[in-house]
């Protein structure tokens, strides 16, 4: 979508760059549109990609992303596209059984609660598949975007948490890349080695 920014992170869908954090912050420019090219951009690059979604529905990032030449639809039933859809799924919470998991249950506690679910959810989207033959490259994983949960009534140490669980557990558990617009953390898959230092590329929208 953007060669100017591909070649600005130092990446192309034939080398996935890993190691690197690229953090996405706008203030009063919308940012979105490069949601929308790091979804097309990992798809492109044959990625597994988990895309939790809690801003708009899944019909909203297909058209997008026809328009820049992937199909959210096809990745679905692939099998590449692991797609959360935080719109849906919010009302979805209070029809279900009390005591029923659901990745956003914090929204029927009387408490702040905690995002435990979630993270558990996408803990099961991106676990290894048990034949042990990769069929994705370098797994993503997508949030957008992190804001909406402390609009929801979280707590930013709660939201922290989440964040810290997702890299220790995806990044460093699983080997495999991290993404959370606004942040996204393409990791190592070269194993754990939490002494090496992490690249980090701030893309600012003002």
């Amino acid at each position: 979508m953007f060669p100017e920014l591909n070649n600005l992170l130092n990446a192309t869908p034939d080398k996935v760059d890993q190691g690197k954090l690229t953090l996405l912050c706008d203030a009063k420019t919308d940012g979105s549109f490069l949601v929308h090219h790091f979804l097309s951009f990992y798809l492109k690059a044959n990625c597994k990609v988990c895309f939790v979604a809690l801003i708009q529905s899944f019909s909203h990032y297909n058209i997008v992303g026809q328009k820049l030449g992937v199909s959210l639809t096809t990745a679905r039933e692939r099998g590449q596209l692991v797609f959360f859809e935080g719109l849906r799924s919010s009302v979805d919470v209070f029809f279900r059984a009390k005591g029923e998991p659901h990745p956003l249950q914090f929204l029927r506690e009387a408490s702040a609660g905690n995002l435990q679910p979630l993270y558990e959810f996408v803990r099961e989207a991106l676990r290894p598949e048990d034949n042990g033959e990769a069929a994705w490259r370098c797994p993503v994983l997508l949030v957008d975007d992190l804001s909406v949960l402390l609009s929801l009534g979280m707590g930013a140490v709660a939201v922290l948490d989440f964040v810290h669980y997702c890299r220790a557990t995806v990044c460093w558990k699983l080997q495999v890349s991290m993404g959370l617009p606004s942040v996204l953390l393409p990791e190592a898959s070269q194993g754990p080695d939490r002494s090496r230092p992490h690249l980090l590329s701030v893309i600012f929208l003002v």
